[in-house]
């Protein structure tokens, strides 16, 4: 399961799989306990797939900075978002060195590390979206002309 099926919505704590589309909503499945609950469309709802972290070129996909946490951890967890804000920011700068540090805060990367680690606890370690997967299937589909 890529990062397009996976929520964190306002509000609420830890990160939801899309499991339908409702007529209000979405229901959606906690990852840490696998309660199912409706989302209505009022709650700020946000696909990681589609969120991206500031550096000083361009924004990097948020699958990128977990493939480079992941990368760098050989598929283990990483700091603990509850770690002091230097030590973030360190930790930080070394998986991505060009982040914007006016834009991109100790509280984004609370986040970041603690959505990581959330992840890999419940065994969610592809974090490939589907276009990327489908760009892959594509490239490797070995047709010849």
């Amino acid at each position: 399961m890529g990062l397009d099926k996976i929520l964190a919505i306002s509000g609420k704590p830890g990160l939801y799989e899309l499991t339908a589309q409702s007529r209000g909503g979405f229901i959606v499945k906690s990852i840490p306990d696998g309660k199912k609950m409706a989302v209505n469309i009022r709650h700020n709802v946000s696909l990681l797939s589609e969120i991206a972290i500031y550096t000083y070129t361009e924004e990097v996909p948020l699958a990128e900075i977990f493939e480079k946490i992941k990368e760098k951890e050989d598929g283990g967890e990483a700091i603990s978002h509850k770690s002091n804000k230097t030590e973030l920011e360190n930790y930080f700068a070394e998986i991505l060195p060009d982040y914007d540090v006016d834009r991109v805060y100790a509280s984004d990367m609370k986040k970041i590390f603690q959505w990581y680690n959330l992840l890999i606890k419940n065994g969610i370690t592809d974090f490939a979206t589907t276009e990327e997967e489908n760009s892959a299937d594509k490239d490797n589909s070995g047709e010849e002309e």
